[in-house]
């Protein structure tokens, strides 16, 4: 029974912190971005190239390793070395935690570099899709909203 606790415990955990990952590709839209004026600028892809959009790190992941850790430790041994375990399974489990968090919510991204008719060159990172990929000569929109910057066909 027990390890079956612990492996609902684990999975809510993971589902936690897949749920809290943003979205960031170019479809995506923040509540606070719909309905807004955006800015558009029409331009040519010149470069582009794949790159690694590093995953969250909140407390979220690490204070939720850090209760399953302290209790799975806690159940080690009797008197002070159940604290001690208890402890060290908390401090353990939080760095997992964290280190989980961080690869959960990692995600693949493009770097897509554009050259405006007024010269202007600008590189944009967003989240890689399968509906939307850019090829070098491409021509694009690259829309501005309320700081948030996206490239789209």
């Amino acid at each position: 029974m027990k390890r079956v606790m612990w492996v609902f415990l684990g999975v809510f955990v993971l589902a936690v912190l897949v749920g809290c990952a943003s979205n960031l590709s170019g479809e995506s839209y923040s509540r606070d971005e719909a309905r807004m004026v955006q800015q558009v600028k029409i331009g040519v892809v010149e470069f582009v190239r794949p790159v690694v959009i590093e995953g969250t790190k909140t407390p979220i992941g690490a204070g939720a390793g850090a209760i399953v850790g302290g209790i799975a430790g806690s159940g080690v041994g009797g008197g002070k070395g159940s604290s001690i375990a208890g402890v060290v399974g908390a401090v353990v489990g939080g760095l997992a935690g964290a280190a989980t968090e961080e690869q959960v919510t990692k995600r693949q991204g493009v770097e897509v570099t554009v050259r405006f008719e007024d010269g202007k060159v600008l590189a944009i990172v967003q989240e890689a899709t399968e509906n939307e990929s850019f090829a070098v000569g491409d021509r694009v929109r690259v829309l501005t909203v309320k700081g948030n910057t996206r490239v789209s066909h």
